[in-house]
């Protein structure tokens, strides 16, 4: 096989890895080279197919875990509003589903119930689930599970 269809079947895997990011095809699109530099060098179909498998099962078996276990961390370091999701806060003013306020930090956010149902009263410890632009979007911590 022509080491040009190896490199053409390694770009279409790693377009497709890109919109499925599963890191499946990505490493099927990397033992595509390996095949596509083992049909450049000149050796033939078989060897380009086992050249392919062996670099495929490899791929799969040691890289993809590493690759799932790094993926699944969690960030080490928030920054921004980001930080202030999980954080605990004090309603200053009644938190409605549309308005309200909180205590976050040593400031005073605005705030909305997650639930649009909820009334959450003065002196209320909160738990921020989300920030929406400047509204922290907050539960009540005696609700959460």
């Amino acid at each position: 096989m022509p080491w040009f269809v190896w490199l053409l079947a390694a770009g279409v895997l790693g377009v497709a890895e890109f919109f499925a990011l599963t890191l499946v095809l990505g490493l099927l699109a990397g033992a595509a080279l390996v095949a596509a530099v083992v049909a450049g060098v000149g050796i033939g179909v078989l060897g380009q197919f086992v050249a392919f498998g062996v670099a495929a099962a490899a791929g799969l078996v040691v890289v993809r875990p590493i690759g799932l276990r790094y993926m699944a961390q969690q960030p080490l370091t928030r920054e921004g509003s980001d930080a202030l999701i999980g954080k605990r806060a004090e309603v200053v003013r009644e938190v409605t589903a549309t308005r309200g306020l909180i205590r976050l930090s040593g400031e005073e956010w605005s705030a909305r119930a997650l639930d649009e149902s909820l009334v959450i009263p003065v002196g209320a410890v909160v738990e921020v689930m989300e920030i929406d632009g400047a509204t922290a979007v907050v539960y009540p911590r005696e609700l959460l599970p």
